[in-house]
């Protein structure tokens, strides 16, 4: 197949740090090309692939500070990528709401994965008018305030193994990995280290450009940041994350909004390190309560979890990456799903099933 793969243009891909929808665009990327299929990546020009990149910036544009206008850039991506439509057969969108109207102009058939929340007020203003198109959740839960969208499958994002060391022996330290924000939790994670009488690895990035967050930054993180229990590291690349991971004896996830889908939370499991993580969003479909970790709602509960991590199987958490979460998977998911749409379509997956026979996993099971 003749893919083109619409990236956004706020990291590079894959990212140099944080940068979740980048990681996984690349990763789908990279096992697309291998599979032998001719994948046109449309992303930031310092981004890496060994598809063919048409480079849409000169660098990710959060790493630009030349960069006045983004949205200049996002529209001409789009441009670039929808006035040679017909060179491909199917076209992958990942940024969102502004490809709707080109997808509408063209033949090609173009599918939509939507990786934010879906909860704002606004959205349902857009979704309604281009309900039609092809739209992938990332996890189930996502769909809820959109239902009457034509969703045409669930597909849980997949990583590359290889990239994630397995880590058999713990020490004795829990770790945050994220961006600081109110709703990723952070002060609960704080809280919980506190409680819990075990130091906090905190490696994190603060968006110092979005006021809410650098607020909520010096209000509640900073008076923190002195405790002996609490060590602040900042945000890290790749390789220093997957080796903090592979150590840490828990990974704290307290998140207090409907994520779609937690990449970090995988990728801390991939690397053998079980998670303690806050009932929000899709976490109970990426979890399995006391088998890859524990689901709580209370920083009590969330606090006794950690005296009971001794009790997970590392080695499990990382099998049950390797079965539910792997790039193999995610890419034999997304090959349906173009083979569905160039062949005219098909009936759309129905809420609340994924796009493949697994069983969700909620937590108590």
């Amino acid at each position: 197949m003749r893919i083109a793969q619409v990236a956004p243009l706020w990291e590079s891909v894959p990212p140099t740090a944080y940068g979740g929808t980048e990681r996984v665009v690349h990763w789908l990327t990279e096992e697309l090309v291998r599979r032998g299929h001719q994948v046109t990546l449309f992303a930031s020009g310092d981004s890496v692939t060994a598809a063919r990149l048409v480079p849409v910036t000169p660098r990710a544009l959060w790493h630009d500070p030349e960069t006045e206008d983004p949205w200049v850039w996002v529209v001409r991506e789009l441009g670039m990528v929808f006035e040679q439509a017909d060179q491909f057969d199917i076209i992958h969108s990942h940024v969102d709401y502004f490809a709707f109207p080109f997808a509408r102009l063209v033949k090609t058939p173009v599918v939509h994965t939507l990786h934010g929340r879906l909860d704002i007020r606004d959205l349902p203003a857009i979704y309604r008018r281009y309900r039609d198109q092809a739209f992938v959740s990332i996890s189930n839960s996502q769909r809820s305030p959109l239902p009457f969208v034509n969703w045409v499958a669930t597909v849980y994002h997949g990583l590359d193994l290889g990239e994630y060391p397995y880590g058999p022996d713990p020490e004795d330290f829990l770790i945050f990995v994220g961006r600081i924000s109110p709703e990723k939790g952070l002060h609960w994670a704080i809280e919980i280290a506190k409680r819990s009488g075990r130091r906090l690895v905190i490696a994190a990035k603060l968006n110092r450009k979005h006021p809410p967050d650098v607020e909520y930054y010096e209000k509640y993180i900073r008076p923190e940041l002195d405790h002996p229990l609490i060590q602040f590291v900042g945000e890290v690349n790749q390789e220093e994350k997957v080796e903090l991971l592979g150590r840490a004896y828990a990974f704290l996830f307290p998140i207090d909004w409907p994520e779609p889908f937690g990449l970090a939370p995988i990728e801390a499991l991939a690397c053998g390190c079980p998670v303690i993580a806050r009932r929000r969003g899709s976490v109970p479909e990426l979890m399995r309560d006391g088998v890859t970790g524990y689901v709580g709602e209370t920083l009590d509960e969330l606090t006794a979890a950690v005296r009971l991590v001794e009790k997970i199987d590392r080695a499990g958490c990382r099998r049950y990456v390797a079965e539910r979460f792997s790039v193999q998977r995610m890419a034999d998911d997304y090959e349906g799903i173009y083979t569905r749409l160039i062949l005219g379509g098909g009936p759309a997956a129905p809420a609340g099933g994924p796009t493949r026979e697994a069983p969700l996993l909620r937590s108590g099971n």
